[in-house]
């Protein structure tokens, strides 16, 4: 199990964020995409492609840490779930 990215962001940021699925895969793919965000964080326009999971994050209260999880659903039937902490301070 690789350790958890960590992202710092201001939190007046509004910033793109990836999760890259490949080496994970194999030559399976991407079929859905969900992002689970906690309270205090807003998440907009995600998106997936085969390999690879986007969402957009905004606001934050500077100090704090949030956990933001991409689950996947897999063309072959596979669920998976992938996190990245934020920790928002001033830049």
């Amino acid at each position: 199990m690789s350790a958890i990215k960590t992202f710092v962001k201001d939190p007046s940021a509004k910033l793109d964020y990836m999760v890259d699925w490949s080496a994970w895969l194999g030559a399976d793919t991407i079929a859905s995409s969900i992002w689970v965000t906690p309270v205090g964080l807003t998440a907009s326009a995600p998106s997936n492609t085969t390999i690879t999971a986007t969402v957009w994050l905004e606001s934050g209260t500077v100090g704090s840490q949030y956990t933001v999880t991409n689950r996947i659903t897999t063309a072959g039937g596979r669920t998976n779930d992938r996190s990245i902490l934020i920790q928002v301070s001033e830049q």
